[in-house]
């Protein structure tokens, strides 16, 4: 099992319609480090061509399509005459402008406008080769539609998000552009750009699919592996301090079971803790083992590992789909109704992340227990204080900090409720079974936020831990992590607050485990 690679920030450029996308290209765009472009192989725009062809000429001989020339839903047996299709699909758009909520980032809501090109890329969609340009258009110009997070049961796909970034293109509501929120009309013509004119199927091809879920997925997959990083360096540092068992995380341990992320984190952890001028370790007779925390930590942490393996091979899966309805098959010169729609995988991954995610955060939080608490630290000053005489007793160090990890903990945990497991159904008992993916992949991305600063405090907390053990520099690889850290907050010697350390060290953990 390899490390993934990161995003580098640089300026790449991602063609959409020549190879499938991966999970890091969605995420660069997202992060506006690539540019998009749309292929000119003919291969790759006959394919679109034919499947839009699929469309008009079943269009022509009058034969019903549903969303074209029916109604939407449960009022699909309602048939629309030809000259009011354009009518029908401006007023999808509309009536799904019901959004709720605070916005979602502007990283979210690129990372879906990415997965919208790639589900058209497939050439399933019916959509013409101007609708991918003008979403394109978009996102090189930096223009960012403003989409409320609450309204979406993740089957028929994402109607409600979708539908502000289909206005968008016409428009209509708002955006974000140039770092003001303005009428999307007005950004358009600032960024010398036309509104666009739907084609009949486009609205509901922009509207009906997963691209929202997935789009969070992608990020949510990047930020999961660098929480899992920092939990490798700071179980690491956390063993240096508490006088630990290496021998826990023996090849003969970690790899006998066979599990490839435990295997990882065992390799991970006995790189770390390589020290050029250690003693053997002794056995104490009073600890032959370590808490579970700390000995368990590759069986934790692995989970994780092996979990986000093949969450983003489903996740990748997903960005290359044809996820929308009806598919226009230009090669078989048919039209299908079904339900690629339906978030169902979207809706697993995430809600199996979050568990993985929480147990992380869970072990971190255990193991800055023991750091702190005299009895079980080994030797330690109680909270990490190292003041003596009167000022020992007036300060405090990391208790504060222990109780906020455990409050992110219980957060994070009670947060594992499967999104999934909440159906309902909607639409006059149409949408009867929906997924509820876009809940699920907002709840991970919380999980995210949770997950991470509770192994920054915790980071935070084995960074002084150990250098109040001594011995900085028998182990190199820690040394540089604990000055990585150091570069960001300073230790913690009398009582202050420590609130912006916490957000600061979120922030730069990419930067601090990028090493390992």
């Amino acid at each position: 099992m390899k490390k993934q690679s990161r995003i580098k920030p640089t300026r790449s450029l991602v063609i959409i319609g020549e190879k499938d996308l991966t999970v890091d290209q969605v995420a660069a765009v997202a992060r506006g480090n690539a540019r998009v472009a749309i292929s000119a192989r003919k291969d790759f725009l006959g394919r679109l061509k034919r499947s839009e062809e699929v469309l008009r000429h079943t269009l022509d001989a009058g034969d019903p399509i549903y969303g074209v020339t029916t109604g939407y839903g449960a009022a699909c047996g309602n048939r629309i005459k030809k000259h009011n299709t354009e009518e029908l699909g401006n007023n999808l758009i509309k009536y799904h402008g019901c959004g709720t909520g605070q916005p979602l980032g502007e990283e979210e809501t690129r990372a879906a406008m990415v997965c919208r090109l790639a589900c058209f890329a497939r050439g399933y969609s019916g959509v013409s080769a101007g609708l991918l340009h003008a979403l394109a258009a978009l996102l090189n110009k930096g223009i960012t539609p403003i989409v409320p997070s609450l309204g979406s049961v993740g089957a028929s796909g994402d109607l409600t998000p979708m539908s502000y970034i289909a206005a968008c293109l016409a428009g209509d509501r708002d955006v974000l552009y140039k770092g003001r929120r303005m009428n999307a009309g007005t950004a358009l013509a600032r960024a010398g750009l036309r509104k666009y004119r739907f084609l009949p199927k486009e609205p509901l091809g922009m509207m009906n699919g997963t691209s929202v879920m997935t789009g969070i997925a992608a990020l949510v997959l990047q930020k999961s592996r660098v929480i899992a990083d920092a939990a490798v360096a700071a179980t690491a540092l956390s063993l240096h301090a508490l006088m630990g068992h290496e021998r826990h995380f023996h090849p003969t341990v970690t790899d006998s079971k066979h599990h490839p992320g435990q295997s990882l984190t065992g390799n991970m952890l006995r790189d770390l803790l390589a020290c050029t001028d250690c003693p053997e370790e002794s056995s104490r007779e009073d600890d032959l083992q370590d808490p579970y925390s700390v000995r368990c930590s590759p069986q934790v942490i692995g989970v994780a590992y092996d979990a986000l393996e093949w969450i983003e091979q489903w996740v990748y899966r997903e960005i290359n789909s044809a996820n929308d309805n009806p598919l226009a098959d230009g090669d078989n010169n048919e039209m299908f109704m079904g339900g690629n729609f339906y978030g169902g995988h979207i809706a697993f991954a995430m809600d199996a992340l979050k568990s993985a995610l929480a147990s992380v955060a869970d072990m971190a939080d255990r193991q800055l227990a023991l750091l702190v608490d005299p009895r079980f630290n080994r030797g330690l000053p109680a909270n990490l204080v190292n003041v003596k005489g009167e000022k020992q007793v007036l300060n405090h160090g990391f208790k504060g900090m222990q109780i906020t990890a455990s409050a992110l903990t219980a957060e994070a945990l009670k947060n594992t409720m499967p999104a999934a497991s909440f159906s309902r159904s909607t639409e006059s008992h149409n949408q009867d079974k929906v997924s509820m993916g876009t809940i699920a992949a907002r709840d991970a991305a919380l999980q995210c936020e949770l997950a991470s600063r509770v192994v920054a405090i915790h980071l935070m907390a084995s960074v002084q831990a150990y250098e109040l053990r001594g011995d900085l520099d028998s182990r190199p690889k820690l040394a540089a992590i604990v000055r990585a850290v150091r570069s960001i907050v300073r230790a913690t010697v009398y009582d202050r607050t420590m609130d912006k350390d916490i957000e600061a060290l979120t922030r730069a953990l990419p930067d601090v485990v990028s090493s390992l």
